[in-house]
């Protein structure tokens, strides 16, 4: 005589199945976008190359014109323009002024280093 689990396992089988789609047929919180992380102040010479000063150009569209716009009102010693998969070095320069592009040529993040 077959045990009474191996009878009720197709029952069991069935009541599992309800379960978990009546559970992911809720809909799905909305959820917000988080802030962006707080920047960290390194103490003095931290903005070095000037990036708080033209952070107002996040969200522009990159060109050449603006470039040069940058790393005048910035001041820094020098510009890297670096898009989605370009290879960097990894040498920390506090006077350098990093342009990170997103896909489109726009302009996502500027930062010291």
């Amino acid at each position: 005589m077959p045990s009474s689990l191996f009878m009720r396992l197709p029952l069991l089988s069935v009541v599992l199945a309800i379960a978990a789609c009546s559970a992911s047929s809720q809909p799905a919180a909305n959820r917000d976008e988080a802030p962006p992380p707080p920047r960290i102040d390194n103490g003095p010479g931290a903005d070095a190359c000037g990036a708080q000063s033209v952070q107002d150009r996040i969200g522009r569209a990159f060109g050449d014109a603006l470039r040069e716009a940058i790393a005048e009102e910035s001041g820094a010693g020098r510009v890297r323009v670096l898009r989605p998969g370009d290879m960097a070095t990894m040498d920390h320069r506090p006077d350098r002024l990093n342009i990170h592009l997103d896909d489109n040529d726009v302009i996502a993040r500027i930062e010291c280093g």
